[in-house]
């Protein structure tokens, strides 16, 4: 049998994968089904739960009483009047909403006994545009607030008035970004048990919730009840979640509420229609972009303005999406001067979180698409313009006005590979004959900087400096391992992130057996999140491209700390120094006799059984927990800047499409994609990783798109209406190349990679597109880019 490239392969393609839908962990649990609003905007005059609470093998049902009762409103990221439960209570704000829950012996007779609520609505007129929702005159969503706008900052940062006075040019745009969700494979699941203990309720949560953990005070805080008091269980196996399963949490609470009132443990599963609905997915954005430039096309002032529209509610961690890339705000270039305003208007929409990339596709589908604009108004090539601004390989560290500090990269060779690989010279030769032929082909360049190892402190970002509390700032990039080593030197490796099938354990196998000289079969590495057992800080879990930079990092000092032990306890048996000694192939070895050795096992079983033979003063230890703090990740300055990640990577696209004239669909003829993510550590999930982020991208930006009536309904509510891509759609000549500008800030100099890809290419595919319909007077300024857009955008040329 061939060996698989994941360990985590053979469990999944036989069917042995442990989801949670699959697990039993409470005995005697109830089923829920949650009753949802069907308007957009509602007051609620009155819930009757009687007649459901009758039906037969019904054990509770909860509705707004019960959840007033019971839960405060979740901590926001912000002072804002925005009130936040897990379902309405005194009106509906989203089609979807949660208000009332009905649990039962099963699924069946609790959907049953739904259909027995009786609710009430007066419903209310809607809103669901961005640009509506600022009117003032707009519906208002929530009573207590002034406007529809949650949260509005202003930063400056460099003379940005005074780059626009002497610039020989202001290049000035408007875009749009769309919302689309990260459809994983397997949607939303919890079981909750409610108990009431001597000290106060308990409440274990076994969720596939795969972070941040941030998340955790945020639910303890609506239960009412001390951290400790809230156990959250992760299972090993998730069927993706790609940064919106984040958004589990406020069913956690809800579920927590049912089973508290239903005496027992109860579980929730989402089916499909459920997560299209009301689950969460990444917000869509309004931006202008406005650029100094000088005549040979130089930029060296930025103005952007960002407005999210994060639905119904600014819920945690929004706003997020805002700030998660502040210290890239200027991207791959090197700008001296910026001014951001950062806006978050709530609609009649579902509530928005963390998706693939959060907060970088929407910036630099604005910030590429500008570049490409500065280029034509200058009538200089997409790609001499980005060689032109972008941070010269002699600058890292580069520090950016917001904040940012780049800690490696060439950027400059980056693009010349991608070009390279593409070529460029040979496409722009093809497109010129294609064109003589009156057919649409364009050729799009993206350059992005991909932050990963999120320094969790942006989010203060949000609260104004006079309003930040001295000395208690957040901050951080943490992560925690731990390693043992049993009596038979079987290594046993518990990760504090999460994985969604990145193939965490694979590398962390692969390093921990490296760096102590074991075979991999002698490495055990476990994925199973539990607060209550597994070492985890507020910035812990599987987001930002955090496991690469960050969990290794904490790996090899951990390895460090076992291996000085193993050491020790080899040079008894030896009779050797210490510091002559290395470990290799499964033994401790004298480094310059390798003939005298001992097994690595004998040596750990020295420790275990024999630790009077140990030196005198040495701990017979073979456990080690270590965490990996950078003393790069601080809390905002009082000035407003940050450096929002730990680390920086850089992704070049260069993709080449046709248009065909009668049915407008886009192909995708090229695509060359160059990254450098510092050092690989494992290049097949590297190829993954990148493939995976590539769909995802695809999906954004030719296909999908969660959209909405003006009344507030979904009209994207299942896979007929909401359109993925799939293998046919995937299919197409892929060049991927690789750049290694080592971080100097983690152990193995490795970056993120996760999420370049889902960064890069939607835009790189907008400036493709823009590039072959230029003939035609097109201008692209939003996604997604499918044959019914090209129409419209067709004939309203044609028309005027």
């Amino acid at each position: 049998m061939t060996e698989l490239a994941r360990i985590e392969d053979a469990a999944l393609l036989t069917g042995q994968g442990r989801f949670l839908d699959d697990l039993d962990p409470l005995p005697g649990t109830l089923v829920a089904t949650v009753v949802r609003s069907p308007h957009a905007h509602a007051r609620i005059l009155s819930v009757n739960l009687d007649r459901a609470r009758a039906q037969p093998g019904v054990a509770a049902v909860i509705g707004p009483e019960e959840i007033l009762a019971t839960l405060k409103p979740f901590p926001l990221s912000v002072s804002a009047p925005t009130p936040y439960y897990p379902t309405a209570t005194d009106k509906t704000r989203f089609v979807g909403e949660p208000v009332a829950v009905v649990i039962a012996s099963d699924r069946y007779l609790a959907e049953d006994a739904a259909e027995f609520v009786e609710i009430d609505y007066e419903p209310l007129a809607a809103v669901v545009r961005t640009d509506a929702a600022l009117e003032p005159d707009a519906p208002r969503l929530h009573d207590q607030a002034e406007s529809n706008v949650a949260t509005d900052r202003t930063f400056e940062f460099g003379d940005v008035d005074g780059a626009f006075a002497a610039a020989q040019h202001v290049v000035s745009r408007s875009y749009s970004f769309p919302r689309y969700s990260s459809t994983p494979m397997e949607c939303y699941s919890v079981v909750a048990d409610w108990r009431d203990g001597r000290e106060g309720p308990e409440v274990t949560a076994h969720a596939n919730f795969h972070g941040p953990f941030s998340m955790a005070p945020v639910v303890a805080g609506a239960l009412g009840i001390p951290t400790s008091s809230l156990r959250l269980v992760v299972p090993a196996d998730i069927g993706g979640s790609f940064g919106i399963k984040s958004a589990v949490y406020p069913y956690i609470a809800l579920m927590a509420v049912a089973s508290k009132y239903a005496g027992r443990p109860v579980r929730w599963t989402e089916d499909r229609l459920e997560h299209l609905l009301a689950s969460s997915s990444g917000s869509d954005r309004l931006m202008t972009f406005e650029a100094a430039v000088d005549h040979q096309g130089v930029v060296s002032a930025l103005r952007v303005d960002l407005i999210d529209n994060v639905g119904a509610y600014l819920r945690p961690p929004e706003p997020s999406t805002l700030y998660r890339c502040f210290g890239n705000i200027t991207g791959a270039y090197d700008i001296d001067a910026v001014t951001i305003r950062a806006r978050a208007v709530v609609t009649n929409k579902a509530p928005t979180g963390l998706n693939r990339g959060f907060g970088g596709q929407q910036l630099y589908f604005g910030l590429e698409r500008l570049m490409d604009d500065i280029g034509v108004v200058c009538d200089i090539d997409p790609a001499d313009i980005r060689r032109r601004n972008m941070v010269p390989a002699d600058a890292f560290p580069y520090a950016t006005p917001s904040g940012g500090i780049y800690d490696s990269g060439d950027y400059h060779s980056a693009l010349d590979l991608a070009l390279e690989n593409a070529d460029y010279e040979g496409l722009r030769k093809q497109q010129r004959i294609v064109r003589e032929n009156g057919e649409w082909m364009g050729i799009g360049i993206a350059t992005i900087v991909d932050p990963s190892a999120t320094n969790i402190g942006y989010v203060g970002l949000a609260t104004p400096v006079q309003d930040r509390t001295a000395k208690r700032g957040k901050s951080g990039s943490t992560e925690h391992v731990r390693v043992s080593v049993d009596p038979q030197g079987i290594v046993s490796v518990l990760l504090g992130t999460v994985p969604q099938g990145q193939g965490h354990a694979t590398v962390a196998r692969d390093i921990v057996a490296e760096h102590l000289g074991l075979p991999v079969a002698q490495v055990r590495p476990r994925v199973e999140m539990d607060t209550a057992t597994t070492p985890w800080t507020i910035s812990s879990g599987s987001y930002s491209s955090r496991f690469a930079p960050l969990l290794t990092s904490a790996l090899l000092e951990a390895c460090d700390r076992i291996a000085e032990t193993i050491k020790l306890a080899g040079s008894v048996l030896l009779g050797a120094d210490p510091a002559a000694l290395e470990l290799i192939d499964g033994t401790v070895r004298v480094a310059d006799e390798p003939s005298r050795s001992v097994a690595f096992r004998h040596a750990a079983g020295l420790v275990h059984w024999d630790p009077g033979s140990l030196p005198e003063g040495v701990s017979a230890r073979l456990y080690e927990e270590a965490a990996f703090t950078p003393p790069q990740s601080k809390a905002a300055s009082r000035t407003d800047q940050i450096n929002s990640s730990l680390c920086y990577g850089f992704v070049a696209d260069v993709v080449a499409v046709r248009i065909d004239k009668e049915t407008l669909k886009v192909t995708i003829e090229k695509l060359s994609s160059v990254h450098d993510a510092g050092t690989i550590l494992n290049p097949t999930l590297l190829e993954g990783q990148v493939h995976g982020a590539m769909v995802q991208a695809l999906g954004g930006a030719l296909f999908e798109e969660m959209t909405y009536s003006d009344a507030g309904q979904p009209t994207a509510g299942t896979f007929m209406d909401y359109l993925c891509p799939t293998s046919a759609e995937s299919c197409f000549p892929l060049v991927s190349g690789h750049q290694e500008t080592p971080s100097p800030l983690t152990r193995l100099g490795a970056k993120g990679s996760g999420e370049g890809t889902s960064m890069s290419l939607p835009v790189a595919i907008a400036n493709a597109v823009a590039d072959a319909l230029a003939p035609e007077g097109i201008e692209i300024t939003s996604m997604p880019l499918h044959g019914n857009v090209l129409h419209q955008l067709l004939n309203t040329t044609k028309g005027s």
